[in-house]
């Protein structure tokens, strides 16, 4: 199962780090990704990271904006987010799919065997 938190309520311009904790599985032999969903919105793919390839992605409009990790003697993922803006308000969601789906690309929601129940980020303006 994965376990996100550190979401909550932050000004634009402001920093958040959300984790996300992982059991129950190998956790070297997947990638974890976070997903978002705002009201009346598709979820979509946020970031990604595959330690076992080696592989970050992110998407273009948070690019620069926040970072990706793994910390694999945890167990445990973070995305730090930073100059936040009013757009990045969503509740947040990480995801875990099998390492070698690299190759099918990291936006599919349905590509991922695990979710966590997500966290809440507000941005105000």
């Amino acid at each position: 199962q994965l376990q996100a938190s550190g979401g909550g309520l932050v000004q634009a311009g402001g920093s958040l780090r959300l984790s996300c904790a992982a059991s129950g599985f190998v956790f070297d032999d997947y990638a974890i990704a976070w997903f978002r969903q705002a009201p009346g919105k598709e979820r979509e793919g946020v970031s990604y990271i595959n330690s076992k390839y080696g592989i970050t992605y992110y998407r273009s409009s948070v690019k620069s904006r926040f970072t990706i990790s793994s910390d694999n003697a945890q167990n445990s993922v973070y995305l730090q987010m930073s100059d936040l803006k009013p757009e990045d308000t969503a509740v947040y969601y990480c995801a875990a799919a099998p390492a070698q789906y690299y190759r099918r690309g990291w936006v599919r929601p349905s590509d991922y065997d695990y979710w966590g129940q997500g966290t809440l980020v507000t941005v105000s303006s």
